[in-house]
């Protein structure tokens, strides 16, 4: 009789322990991400897989970097980008944006497409085939900081942007790494080749 007990209560443990729903596991929380910032090449590219859509014979007018608090700074890259394209065959231009977050100024996070403009061939700015860009704005500023390491020592805070434009003086567009928050305002501003990456020249 011990022993048919024993067996009794050996399977009444058993099944009470399978009745049991089993503890739900604690998920861990993942930390959050933080929003990467892009070399101006790379969100040049982003933004002209869409502009491709609207244009398929779509050209540059001038990229340039956004200054924006939310997203940290890396050497070479932004939190946010603004390049404007030009559709020859349509006479039109159109300025689209890539951001990593959503900002202020009408940034939305990833790229944005804003409305179509009239362009002018004989107007300021020369559009270029998408070609010409091989230096992105990482290489650039390793040049430009070679260049203005005397500067550099004085502002060593200063916000550094970036502007890609085809002017009348260098036969290929040109990456301008600029030490300050515009061009109006800068002291201190490095070309370099968009597509041989070599210096041009420094402007004060």
């Amino acid at each position: 009789m011990r022993i048919f007990g024993v067996i009794l209560t050996a399977a009444f443990l058993l099944m009470t322990g399978c009745s049991e729903a089993p503890k739900p596991v604690a998920k861990k929380e993942e930390p959050k991400k933080e929003k990467e910032p892009l070399s101006g090449k790379n969100a040049f590219f982003k933004i002209y897989v869409a502009a491709r859509s609207w244009a398929p014979d779509v050209q540059c007018l001038a990229v340039s970097s956004i200054p924006m608090e939310e997203v940290k700074s890396q050497p070479g890259k932004s939190g946010a980008w603004q390049v404007t394209v030009v559709s020859p065959s349509k006479l039109k231009k159109r300025t689209y944006t890539w951001s990593a977050v959503e900002s202020e100024g009408n940034l939305h996070e990833g790229v944005y497409p804003g409305a179509e403009e009239t362009f002018n061939p004989s107007g300021k700015g020369k559009p270029f085939l998408i070609a010409a860009l091989k230096t992105d704005t990482t290489d650039a500023l390793k040049i430009a900081l070679e260049k203005s390491a005397d500067y550099v020592k004085k502002n060593p805070t200063m916000r550094i942007n970036y502007l890609l434009e085809l002017g009348d003086k260098h036969p290929n567009p040109a990456w301008r790494v600029i030490w300050g928050d515009s061009v109006g305002t800068s002291g201190h501003s490095v070309f370099v080749d968009a597509s041989t990456g070599l210096y041009l020249e420094t402007r004060h």
